[in-house]
């Protein structure tokens, strides 16, 4: 039985606990019927469950809360429409659950721009934000994804970062007034990008100095690129904000690769985060079983209470 189908019929229950047993009785099916919450946040994204739970947002929602998930992150909320952002927003607030990031994405790859100062680039950038900000307050995000965009190889190293910079710091202006957080995002998905490393999105965080402009610690890219992942994290913790996963290779979820997570979220764990772990990756494998699988794959590396 699914949790919420039983809290509904929760008072039916303890009616017939008195004649059989007393309230041990309806705490032992409570027990059974729900599925145990994470000790730490992780966060699926829309369609890694569409074949137990199917295509609707809401009943995917469900089906993530029911399993012991406490939110969720959706990459693409910006080019949801309003209707579907409230129904997001609405069904998250019911079921208690807590949004993770959206991408800000302005739709005109200005993205792989950001770094030549161009200021048609920039006023595309400043657009997004604003209008992050009104799609967050509809679902109650606090963290919002930011890729400055490719290295170019006309222009100096440090041109491009001062050009970052001061991209982050208009950003953060708009965000700020409302608690809201850039994470900014070092990626792996080809060498031509120019946020690569750890350290790299530190220093421009740093120079950025708002609270509003943070780092995205993706473990997949991160392992990619630099490895050591613990004594990295380490060195950038006090900026570190948001945190996503994948295996690697194959960008799956833990145990489908060579990535030791039962010992990442521990540490994590020690470390006192109380942030979101977004499940940023793919299915190992198709079908219900295999979303069965990484449910029990989470269950396996998750810090044991």
């Amino acid at each position: 039985m699914e949790r919420r189908k039983f809290i509904k019929n929760l008072s039916a229950t303890a009616t017939l606990s008195s004649f059989i047993g007393g309230a041990s009785f309806a705490e032992s099916l409570v027990a059974k019927a729900a599925e145990p919450t994470f000790t730490l946040d992780f966060a699926p994204h829309f369609g890694m469950f569409k074949n137990s739970a199917g295509d609707g947002l809401v009943e995917q929602l469900e089906f993530m809360a029911d399993q012991g998930f406490r939110s969720l992150e959706d990459n693409g909320l910006l080019q949801r429409s309003v209707a579907d952002q409230s129904k997001i927003g609405e069904t998250i607030a019911r079921l208690e659950m807590r949004m993770g990031v959206f991408v800000v994405d302005g739709g005109q790859n200005w993205q792989t721009s950001l770094t030549t100062g161009k200021q048609e680039f920039m006023d595309v950038f400043l657009k997004t934000c604003r209008d992050s900000v009104e799609a967050a307050k509809r679902v109650n995000a606090k963290w919002m994804t930011v890729v400055p965009g490719f290295y170019d190889r006309n222009m100096p190293l440090g041109i491009q970062t001062g050009n970052v910079i001061e991209a982050m710091k208009r950003g953060a202006e708009i965000f700020e007034p409302h608690g809201l957080t850039m994470v900014m995002e070092p990626l792996s998905d080809t060498p031509e990008l120019f946020l690569r490393h750890s350290d790299q999105t530190h220093m421009i965080c740093k120079a950025v100095g708002s609270p509003s402009c943070k780092i995205l610690y993706d473990i997949y890219h991160m392992q990619r690129n630099e490895g050591n992942l613990i004594a990295s994290m380490e060195r950038c913790w006090d900026e570190i904000a948001y945190i996503q996963i994948g295996d690697n290779p194959g960008r799956k979820e833990p145990g489908t690769g060579e990535i030791n997570y039962a010992n990442v979220f521990k540490w994590i764990h020690e470390k006192g985060f109380e942030g979101i772990c977004g499940m940023e990756h793919g299915n190992a494998e198709p079908g219900k079983s295999g979303e069965e699988k990484l449910i029990e794959a989470y269950r396996n590396v998750d810090v044991k209470a």
